[in-house]
């Protein structure tokens, strides 16, 4: 077995929005509440941590211009030139899926910029009390091309320079993110993990794993793959595959054999 040892810094961005009243001590919204998550789970302890928009943000170049006219990310990813995205790939109520696609653009974003690709370009500014009104929600198509085009963005930043590597654990897999104040109960088997040099290539191979994935007394993909369905997630991977991001088509290898 082989170990690597990277020396890295682990990255966040605040989140858009509240955990929700039953787990205030979890929120991440603000750089106050993040920071005491962050210490109260141990990761100063273990190595560096970076609220990438803490302080900033910037804006990147997109090449879809269809719905945003740029990315809106933490201002301190200008001080990194190489990235290990790290999934966690499962189910997610707006997405369908979140796995390496999402972790690029929505996990890349500030607070702004996440309510810039949610609302598909409409809002540059977070306003909670708009964000979720009709107004403002995008379409689901647009709001998972935003997402697509907002993952290009950060992955042509990165290929500037030294390039991502992208790793999705596929376990504890429950139609919910992990973001969700009470996530479903998880009705599907840990898989694994896998690793790409392209999103496009990861998440289809996640997301084909689990369809080919047989229903037994402990194992049951039909609620993620409804979900994945019911919210047009496989769209996000499509129109990344358009914009030239990666491909759909790869070759599993198993390193256990």
């Amino acid at each position: 077995m082989l170990f690597f040892e990277v020396g890295g810094t682990l990255v966040e961005c605040n989140t858009a929005y509240s955990s929700g009243p039953d787990d205030l001590r979890d929120d991440r919204n603000t750089s106050e509440n993040h920071w005491d998550v962050i210490r109260r789970h141990g990761f100063t302890e273990l190595f560096p941590v970076d609220i990438m928009d803490e302080y900033d943000e910037i804006r990147i170049p997109v090449k879809d211009r269809s719905h945003i006219k740029y990315d809106i990310v933490g201002g301190h990813m200008a001080n990194y030139d190489f990235m290990i995205a790290l999934n966690h790939f499962k189910g997610h109520p707006m997405g369908g899926y979140g796995g390496a696609l999402k972790n690029l653009s929505i996990g890349c974003a500030s607070k702004n910029g996440k309510a810039y690709i949610h609302s598909s370009g409409k809002m540059e500014k977070l306003d909670m009390e708009k964000l979720w009104t009709p107004e403002y929600i995008g379409d689901q198509d647009g709001f998972l091309e935003s997402m697509a085009a907002a993952a290009q963005a950060v992955a042509d930043y990165f290929q500037k320079q030294k390039g991502i590597i992208y790793i999705s654990v596929m376990n504890n897999m429950s139609i919910d993110c992990d973001c969700v104040d009470h996530p479903a109960p998880v009705k599907l088997e840990d898989y694994g993990i896998l690793a790409s040099t392209d999103p496009v290539a990861l998440d289809q191979a996640c997301v084909d794993i689990i369809n080919n994935q047989q229903v037994t007394a402990t194992n049951d993909p039909t609620d993620l793959l409804s979900r994945i369905d019911r919210q047009h997630g496989v769209h996000t991977i499509e129109h990344a595959e358009a914009l030239g991001l990666g491909s759909r088509k790869y070759t599993l290898i198993s390193i256990d054999k």
